[in-house]
């Protein structure tokens, strides 16, 4: 648990130095050959809401993110999929997410995952997990790479 609220919180002062300029969303391209990196192919399960909030939800939350610009995955309850763009200072935009509409014991969870996806700004990876951040730099919640 020490090792989880060290790297958060470095990645939180880390974040502090990017604070974006206006809270605007920017578009993001993804470039000629398509999205690269290290986000790009792997499955990402969910870890964190915000800093230290873990989820108990009825199936594993991940996503994944294609060459071609596109996210899908499930956010515990519903599956989902949408359009993704990554750009440069690890800025990253998610469209609007289309889910399934099936009944959930803890669809208000579901919908803050889902929620925190669609409203990240810039992403900070150290190793095999993955931080979102907010356009104000606040942490909106962590995500390790599955093996």
């Amino acid at each position: 648990m020490l090792s989880v609220l060290a790297v958060s919180t470095a990645l939180v002062l880390a974040a502090c130095s990017s604070t974006p300029d206006n809270a605007s969303r920017a578009p993001v391209s993804q470039g000629d050959g398509g999205l690269s990196g290290p986000l790009v192919g792997a499955r990402w399960n969910l870890l964190l809401m915000g800093t230290d909030e873990r989820l108990s939800m009825p199936q594993p939350a991940f996503f994944q993110i294609t060459r071609d610009g596109k996210i899908a995955g499930s956010d515990g309850c519903n599956t989902f999929n949408g359009t993704v763009g990554l750009g440069e200072s690890q800025r990253i935009e998610v469209g609007e997410l289309a889910t399934t509409r099936m009944g959930c014991a803890k669809l208000e969870d579901a919908k803050r995952v889902t929620g925190m996806l669609e409203n990240a700004y810039r992403y900070l990876i150290d190793h095999d997990r993955v931080v979102f951040f907010g356009p104000d730099s606040r942490v909106l919640g962590g995500w390790r790479k599955a093996n």
